[in-house]
Parts: structure tokens; sequence; C-alpha cells
């Protein structure tokens, strides 16, 4: 990669410690007619500080050591925390605090995974571990490498109110959750990730701010009038005053990169950042973040989550997208989900089943253009020509089971076939798989959403939120109290189970998913023109033919509830069964499925109800001169 410099992002906002006890303080404050740093400590003064162009206040301060408690005191009566704050140690409220952001790194040798590469596993700090912090998630990351996992992807991090909340209810962006172990605790976790060869995502909203502690109003004009999301005020992201918002978070995201580490940002919900700027705010923070890991010489992503199915996100910008390398796609999840259990409310009325997933694993987006019921309007655009890798699919993710209404996982609406069966259908599939902690061993425990905030009136209008959110679903009980310390405590995992009965072939299962999926060149990687998908008769069954120069894999995925007679359109030659859910070492009911076929073109079989299998054709000599040449020209083709 190359070494070019970075253009216009300096990170220059907050508290900067610069060594032998100097700080420099800069803020965005064009609301403030003056403005000093309030100093808490050692001895309490108040320093007033010069105003710089464009709203900007600057000043070098003595005998300033880390850890420094201080506010800004805005038109010398209202002291307020650092909007850039690097540090809460008191919570949302109180003084921000100088932070030395010198550590000792031992990831010298480290550059990031190519996008293909990734098999992420999600989770909750507060909730992975009974300590909730990322000092205790250390000691689980040599499990999640033995699983195969390559990354974890962190929900969000950013100071929120209190201590339990999603994260997406945080108010200080460049302050890491003081809670969960602080800005030292999250730089350990990213060191010993990359000393595992884990790649470490982190989820950052730049769509909405919190409401308790959102103090940002009051410096300048960070939010607008003209947009509204479902959460509160937008963001300023095209009106007056835009530029310095937009700096304001594009430096927050290489904030995260340079003095994290981080090797990927998941965006949060960018369908509700709104911008109709000519170059608008992500296509900026995507080349933002492409120069700064080229500056670092580490591969450096952004995933934005959307619910748009717009492929011009991930588009490239010469070819008039914004550049963002991928997005999380939730149309194979709601086609995967109705094919197994054929919920039909909200937005899986949209959704049919085995069709539509055959559809996803074809095409992306299912919605690519076709009428929305859910949404009574035509939704989305077409995406096949984007790669696959730019694709995140997930069988469960923190969305998906926390926002039912009790936050049930997966086990609790489908039998034992079934999740296997699921599983198969994401880790194999041509696109990056992601799976939400705990999923690999069938966790019990449910994600319900909690908050902890300290304003009864905010906690009465969340929990009434979230009641008329469910009426759209038809639920009719009432969710769980999201403010109640028991609704958090019921959400932690229970990492003992992964080793005992069913919990323990299940994570087995996932371990071997994994181990063929990154062992097998065909899964390993994928191309549109090396991807056949057949919709099985009698129609609750697909195969999946994907080809390398190496090898063709055939997936084969049951989701009849009977055993299924049925014809595989297997190209001529001999076949070897890797996997088999349905044998008796997964704990299935037995497979009807040769160890080896020998195709002519068609093969009949049986297979079981509610089953995934693998089938391998590896190519050497003269075969696989034939092989490399017919699939050039992209015969398997779907």
């Amino acid at each position: 990669m190359s070494k070019a410099a970075h253009p216009t992002y300096p990170p220059t906002l907050g508290a900067r410690y610069l060594g032998e006890n100097r700080c420099q303080f800069r803020v965005w404050a064009p609301r403030a007619q003056s403005l000093a740093v309030h100093l808490l400590d050692p001895a309490p003064r108040v320093v007033q500080i010069r105003q710089d162009h464009r709203g900007y206040y600057e000043q070098q301060v003595d005998d300033v050591p880390p850890g420094t408690r201080y506010f800004y005191r805005l038109d010398g009566k209202t002291d307020r925390p650092d909007p850039a704050s690097h540090w809460q140690p008191a919570g949302v409220h109180q003084a921000s605090a100088v932070l030395d952001p010198a550590f000792p790194w031992t990831d010298q040798h480290w550059s990031g995974l190519a996008l293909h590469e990734y098999i992420t596993y999600e989770l909750h700090i507060g909730t992975f571990t009974p300590q909730g912090t990322f000092e205790a998630a250390i000691q689980w990351l040599d499990e999640l490498v033995e699983l195969g996992i390559t990354a974890i992807e962190i929900m969000p991090v950013a100071q929120f109110p209190g201590d339990r909340n999603w994260g997406y209810d945080g108010v200080h962006p460049f302050a890491t959750q003081n809670s969960y172990g602080g800005p030292p605790g999250l730089k350990r976790l990213v060191d010993a990730c990359h000393a595992r060869g884990l790649a470490v995502v982190l989820d950052v909203v730049y769509n909405h701010l919190g409401p308790e502690g959102n103090y940002l109003g009051e410096f300048g004009p960070y939010f607008t009038e003209r947009y509204r999301t479902p959460w509160g005020q937008a963001l300023n992201y095209d009106g007056r005053g835009s530029d310095e918002v937009r700096r304001f978070f594009i430096e927050n995201a290489l904030y995260w990169i340079e003095q994290f580490h981080i090797d990927a940002l998941r965006l949060d919900a960018v369908h509700a950042i709104f911008d109709y700027s000519a170059f608008p705010f992500l296509a900026e923070l995507a080349e933002a973040v492409r120069l700064e890991g080229e500056r670092l010489g580490r591969r450096v992503h952004t995933i934005a989550e959307s619910s748009l199915n717009a492929p011009w996100l991930v588009e490239p910008r010469e070819a008039g997208g914004w550049g963002i390398d991928a997005q999380w796609v939730d149309d194979l999840h709601h086609s995967l989900r109705t094919a197994l259990v054929g919920q039909q409310s909200g937005y899986y009325e949209d959704f049919q089943g085995v069709t539509d997933l055959a559809k996803a694993y074809r095409d992306g987006f299912v919605q690519d253009g076709r009428y929305s019921a859910y949404r009574g309007r035509r939704h989305g655009a077409p995406a096949r020509h984007v790669a696959p890798a730019r694709f995140v699919v997930c069988a469960q993710n923190h969305d998906q089971v926390g926002n039912r209404m009790l936050g049930e996982r997966l086990p609790e609406l489908v039998n034992f076939e079934q999740l296997k069966l699921a599983a198969a259908a994401v880790i194999l599939s041509p696109y990056q798989p992601l799976l939400f902690m705990g999923e690999e061993y069938a966790e019990p425990a449910p994600f319900q959403y909690f908050i902890s905030h300290l304003d009864p009136e905010l906690v009465a209008a969340v929990r009434r939120g979230r009641r008329e959110e469910f009426a759209r679903f038809r639920w009719q009980q009432e969710p769980p109290d999201p403010q109640a310390e028991e609704t958090f405590q019921r959400s932690k995992l229970n990492h003992a189970l992964r080793r005992e009965g069913r919990h323990g072939t299940l994570r087995a299962f996932y371990r071997e998913l994994i181990r063929l999926r990154r062992g097998e060149s065909a899964l390993a990687t994928c191309e549109r023109g090396r991807l056949r998908v057949d919709e099985l008769d009698p129609g609750r069954a697909l195969g999946l033919l994907r080809s390398s120069l190496e090898s063709d894999v055939y997936v084969v995925l049951n989701f009849d509830s009977e055993p299924v007679e049925t014809v595989l359109p297997l190209p001529a030659g001999p076949w070897t069964r890797k996997l088999d859910s349905a044998d008796p070492r997964w704990l299935g009911g037995g497979s009807e499925l040769p160890e080896v076929i020998r195709s002519i073109g068609r093969v009949a079989c049986r297979l079981a109800p509610q089953s995934a299998a693998v089938y391998v054709q590896s190519h050497t000599g003269e075969d696989a001169a034939e092989h490399a040449r017919r699939i050039a020209h992209g015969v398997h083709d779907g």
C-alpha cells in the first residue's frame, strides 16, 4: 500500500495531551460568545481560550497532567463536558478527563484482512461476559479463533448514560464507555485480537445521538430541523455549518482507526443519515477512511447498515457510487426466517421463503425494485453486479434477536435440525457471514433491549415506544421493562453451555462449516460467474454450486419437514460428501446420501428433512485444465 499523507483531517479536536503535562484544547463552538476551560484538578482554575477561525477555540495549557478533569465553560456561566471528550470517567453529565494516548502496542505485524476473509462474530461487551468489560472478553478470544472466527464486531462503545445500554444512545462519540473499562481496556482488547489474527469491527453511530447527556447543540449547529430520524434529531450534514459537523464525525472515524487500531467501522443505519449535498457525507467518510488505511499501511474498511437496498452505497466513486466497502443485507435473513418458520408479520410479509432465498443467493437483494407490501411501494434496485464479498449476511444479529418483543433467539423458534440448516445457509453462502454471540452453541438466554437512563420521563418514553413498535407485528404481550436491571442480567451469555450435549454438538458443527468455508477455495471466495443456484423439485430445497480452479463444491439445503426425493444437477464426475447435518455425528436422524457420487450430469437422491449437505469435486491434471476453461466462460452462472 502507498503511504499517502492524509489530506484534510488531522486529529485535532478535544483535549490532546502533548506530554510533559501540556495539553492542547480545541473545540468547535460557534454558538458561544466566549469559552474557557474549567480545570477541576489538581487545583481548580479557569483558563480563557482564544477563538480561532470558523468558530473554533484553541489553546495550549500547561500544568495539565493526564487524568485532569475539566469542563468547557460557555459564555462565562455554563459548564459542559467536551463534545470531543476522549474519556468520561464519571458518566455523560460529568467532567471530561485528559487522556494520555500512549499505549504499548504489540501489533506492528498486523495489516488487516481482505473483505472475503471476514467471518465475523458480533458481540455486546456488557452481556458477552459476567463482568461485562473489554478485559473480560479477552479470555474468550482463543475460543473464537478455535471456532474459526476471523473478526469480532463490537456493538457501540461510545459513552452512553448509565452502565447498561445497547450503545445506540451514545452522546460522546470519542469517549469509550467507562463501565466497560474505558480507552485502555478497548486498546488491550484490540491488541489481543490482533495477536491472535482477529480483525476488529467497531459499530459507530453517525445518524443521531442519544437524548440524555447530549449537549452538542449548545456548542454549534450539529443538528437540523429539516429532517427527523426515528430516534430524534437528525445530524446536520448538508445545512449551514455542516462542513464542521462532517469534519467532527469523520475525525471520529479516523480516531478509532488511528488511536485504537480498529480494522473496520460498521456504520449504523445509514438510511437515517440525510444529506442532499453533491459530495455526500458518507462518500466523504469512506474516502477519508480509505486514505487513512493507506497512510497506516493497513486494510481498513467501512461497512454500512442500510435498509435502502441501494447498490450505489458500495459501488466505486468512479462508477457514481459512494465507495463504502460493504453493507449488511437483511434480505437473506428475512428469506431464511420465512423459509424456516413461515413468519409473515411486519417486514417479513414481503418474503416468500425458499424461492426468495434462492433469489438472495443469485442477486444479493430480494427487494431489488419489486413491490413491497410492507412499504406500500416498490423498493430497492438490482445488485447482481455487486461482488458478493461486499454483502454481510446472518441468521441472527442484535437487531433481529433484540427487536423481537421478548428477545428470543432462533433456538426458541426452530428445532435443532433447522438450527444446523440455518448455519449452513449463512456460512456456506457466497457472502460475508456474521454470527451473533452465543449463536454457535444455541445460547438460550434472550437478548433483550435494556437501558439505564437517569431521567424518569425519558424512561417512560422508551417504555411507551417499545410497546408502540411491537404493535405493527401484532404481538400482544407486554415487552420486558428496558430499565430493569434483570432485563440486562437475563441477556448475559452462559458460556459453560458451549461444551454440553446438543450445545457442544452444534458448536462443533459450526466449527466444521467454518473449516470448510476457509479450507475449500470454492467457498473461501466467490464471483457471480462461479455461482449457480438450483431450485430443486419439489420446491423446498436448494442447491448451490460454487466453483474455483481447484474444485467445485455443491451445497444442498432442504427446508422441507419431510424427506425429499429430488435430482441434483451435479456436473459430471466423482463427488465426495464432506458434511451432512443428518449424520448421527451431528445428532441427526440419519442420511441416505452416499459418501461418493459418480455423476453423469444428474443424480437422483433422497434428502433428509431439514438438512444440509456438502459435496466436493477436486480437479487435477487434464481435468483441471478443462475445468478452468469451462468456468472461464461462466458455465456455472445462475
